[in-house]
């Protein structure tokens, strides 16, 4: 049966608000005001009529050092995994995802009718890709694999010698490697060059949605070989017409000054994670992996149901986190740093509170 819904955004709409909001997947949103541009240069009409923004698909080609035609303009990292997707897996077609895994991508392969088969990745080992799972769980009819790099929930980073054995298996079989990256600018000191780069089997999706603060924008990409990249416009007809032209123009006044944005953040989020890694080291109750970068982390429950404490959490502490079911993990949690450091302070006290009460 085909999966018409997300589970996860659905709670993620309805749900998750709280005045201690650790449930946030990106950091706080960038003040307009403190963008330098002058809001007198904008347009609500453009004359672009074609298939992207020539300015902006410039900007992007140049963040990742790719040419234009591999750039295809999308609302969102989501809407760039689904035209991706769409684009790559026709019914029926196995589809290799990785496990836990960001619920609205399986959302996508699932509606597509792919035939979804996983590969593990373990608290054991980091949460790291491992090559030999992919080689055990992949088949001929494979035609696509499936990786979020930073992970998403618990911010793996996958190195590049991974990410090049990953390629070489999709290649024995005649399959791409699809790699979700939109976290992958949240490694703030030797930021990794995207895996497009990597080979051709590589196709990748990214927006400036999560690390820079500037959600409402709606500016995503994938990155693909000119001749699938021509295809995934020709999708995207279906969906949109044309993009919101001022949104169009701020992206590209973003791109000149994504330095300024990403800085902005980076100091949120380490601070957030100097609390949240000194916290866990005093909760016996709870357990995460740690890392260096990224703007989520994945914590384990360790001796009581997931769901059951974080409503609890939610209704008698104000507080939320996102419920490890949405990655299939119901003994976790996922933590959002990056917001507002106060705040997520007084919702790590909180969630201490919880947990003795």
């Amino acid at each position: 049966m085909r999966h018409k819904d997300s589970d996860y955004m659905y709670w993620s709409k309805t749900q998750s608000s709280a005045r201690f909001n650790l449930a946030t997947s990106g950091v706080a949103p960038f003040p307009l005001r403190e963008l330098p541009v002058h809001l007198e240069t904008l347009e609500i009409n453009g004359s672009d009529n074609g298939y992207g923004h020539p300015p902006l698909q410039k900007a992007i080609a140049t963040h990742h050092g790719v040419d234009p035609d591999c750039v295809v303009e999308s609302a969102g990292t989501s809407m760039a995994n689904h035209l991706a997707m769409a684009s790559i897996v026709e019914p029926g077609d196995e589809v290799l995802i990785e496990h836990p895994a960001y619920g609205p991508i399986l959302d996508v392969a699932r509606y597509l009718y792919a035939d979804v088969k996983r590969f593990p990745r373990t608290s054991e080992t980091g949460w790291m890709v491992d090559s030999g799972e992919i080689v055990r769980a992949i088949t001929p009819k494979t035609r696509l694999i499936v990786i979020t790099n930073l992970h998403n929930p618990t911010s793996a980073l996958t190195p590049d010698w991974v990410l090049r054995e990953v390629g070489e298996i999709a290649r024995s079989v005649g399959a791409l490697v699809l790699v979700d990256e939109v976290y992958l600018d949240a490694v703030y000191h030797g930021t990794p060059r995207t895996s497009f780069h990597l080979g051709p089997e590589f196709v990748v999706t990214s927006s400036l949605t999560k690390v820079y603060g500037v959600s409402g924008l709606r500016c995503g990409w994938i990155l693909a070989q000119p001749d699938l990249a021509w295809k995934m416009r020709r999708l995207n007809d279906l969906y949109s017409a044309t993009a919101v032209f001022p949104g169009l123009l701020l992206s590209v006044a973003v791109f000149k000054h994504l330095n300024l944005l990403r800085e902005r953040a980076r100091r949120i989020v380490e601070a957030d994670r100097k609390l949240l890694r000194d916290f866990l080291t005093k909760e016996s109750a709870l357990s995460a992996v740690w890392t260096e970068w990224g703007t989520t982390s994945f914590v384990q429950l360790l001796d009581r149901t997931a769901d059951d404490f974080l409503h609890k959490l939610r209704a008698e502490f104000d507080t939320s986190v996102v419920p490890g079911r949405f990655f299939e993990m119901p003994d976790h949690f996922r933590v959002g740093m990056g917001v507002n450091t106060e705040m997520f302070a007084e919702g790590l006290n909180r969630i201490a509170r919880a947990l003795t009460s």
